[in-house]
């Protein structure tokens, strides 16, 4: 789930720079994307916390999604998530609000936005996800995947800004931010904070029925050795079964082809 196109080192302390110091520190024209390099990213960064969030809205798709292309980490992705942390206590963002513009459901804050950005892109780089991609060889798997390390490397200085939202005011943002936080938490240093998210966690299933929201924080405290089971409603209960015959029909499919392997999804 990392591109590589060549190592680097990009080790990255607890405490996050601010938004114009990675701005002007960071050498956009070199780090990787998708599809070049990131010499245009400074101007898309900035626009996500202009004063409109229509220019806000316009700029997601140019300053992130032109990071992180079918789940793989690039050079690029690292500076860019630094940024949206950075930048999450912005004033701008602080003015959006849920809502509609008549019957249409208006798109989620760009705070949220951001929000659930940074935890998708996290959870590319997750413990499950370098166990899969590493097996008994973890270490000479980050060692191939440098992009992936340096965003491992990045969690406590993503969490600094993360989890002064796990209080807000809103409920949207406390959620984004609580399945934000979840893989952030996996490293070593931040390891103390479970039983604070597992307490928000509790909250969220007490009130969200939000099935990605619920299905990452089971995940979180399966993880973290929680017992489950008097905090699934029936609708969880359903989902698990579902996602049980689904893993049994990818299994039963893998089983079926020659060697068992495969290059492609299961058709479902």
């Amino acid at each position: 789930m990392s591109h590589s196109r060549r190592r680097t080192e990009c080790p990255h302390p607890a405490d996050l720079p601010s938004p114009d110091v990675l701005l002007e520190t960071t050498d956009w024209a070199s780090p990787a994307t998708p599809c070049g390099t990131g010499e245009s990213l400074p101007a898309a960064l900035v626009r996500l916390t202009d004063p409109d969030p229509a220019v806000r809205e316009s700029a997601l798709p140019d300053a992130l999604w032109a990071v992180t292309h079918q789940n793989s980490i690039y050079e690029a992705t690292v500076p860019v998530a630094l940024y949206v942390a950075a930048i999450l206590d912005h004033p701008a963002l602080a003015t959006d609000r849920p809502g509609r513009d008549g019957e249409t459901p208006r798109p989620d804050p760009t705070l949220v936005r951001l929000l659930d950005w940074l935890g998708d892109t996290v959870y590319d780089a997750d413990d499950e996800c370098v166990a899969l991609g590493g097996g008994d060889h973890v270490e000479e798997f980050l060692d191939e995947c440098p992009e992936m390390r340096a965003l491992r490397d990045a969690r406590p200085a993503l969490f600094s800004a993360v989890r002064t939202h796990l209080g807000h005011d809103r409920a949207d943002v406390r959620h984004a931010a609580l399945v934000a936080a979840i893989p952030l938490i996996e490293h070593p240093h931040l390891i103390e904070h479970r039983a604070d998210l597992a307490d928000h966690a509790r909250h969220l299933l007490a009130t969200s029925t939000d099935r990605r929201h619920r299905d990452r924080v089971f995940d979180g405290l399966r993880a973290w050795g929680h017992d489950i089971s008097s905090l699934e409603s029936a609708s969880d209960i359903a989902a698990r079964e579902h996602y049980a015959r689904l893993r049994a029909a990818r299994a039963s499919w893998d089983g079926d082809r020659p060697g068992g392997d495969y290059s492609e999804e299961p058709p479902f």
